[in-house]
């Protein structure tokens, strides 16, 4: 990871400023979130914006009739250049690396919650409290994940921290403390 992050560091970080000095950070992230979620869930897409078979101005002109009236110029402008630069490619790296260094100038801590089933508005907000007490911040951006495979509860991961309060890590646990006692 460490070379991709050569190529796409300076790229998030340039975009970052340029969204900063138009004042439209926040705007921009989300769109980045957006487009993250659209290229990860439609492999056509990335498959063919990534092919050296496709021209960089198809790619551009592509760009162009999808993204123009979803995401800001200057979002565009970075589509197109990692287009130019046979650089499309690695857009989900380049966005990642993007929101990362967003939260890193925010102060905002990621956490991933894993739960057996989906969770209700409540034990969200509930959820919410705890993981920022245990995480020690007041901004926390929660990714949530259902795994039926849990059988009941959840796994919250902050930073270094997991937290498992599933069945499936109580079996586990048990078993591996009886494994322990023979």
């Amino acid at each position: 990871m460490p070379l991709l992050n050569t190529i796409t560091t300076p790229y998030a970080e340039a975009f970052l400023q340029v969204a900063e000095s138009r004042k439209e950070v926040d705007q921009v992230v989300d769109q980045a979130k957006a487009v993250l979620a659209l290229w990860n869930d439609c492999p056509e897409l990335s498959g063919a914006m990534a092919s050296p078979v496709l021209e960089v101005e198809a790619k551009k002109a592509a760009l162009q009739k999808l993204f123009a009236n979803q995401v800001t110029p200057s979002f565009l402008n970075l589509l197109k250049l990692l287009a130019d630069r046979q650089r499309i490619g690695v857009l989900d790296a380049v966005l990642e690396r993007l929101i990362e260094l967003y939260r890193e100038q925010r102060n905002i801590a990621l956490a991933t919650v894993t739960s057996a089933a989906e969770l209700s508005e409540q034990q969200q907000a509930a959820l919410q409290k705890k993981v920022q007490a245990v995480a020690n911040t007041d901004k926390l951006e929660i990714n949530l994940k259902i795994d039926p495979d849990l059988i009941g509860g959840f796994v919250v991961n902050v930073g270094s921290k997991v937290i498992d309060a599933s069945v499936a890590g109580q079996v586990r646990r048990l078993g591996l403390a009886l494994a322990k006692v023979s």
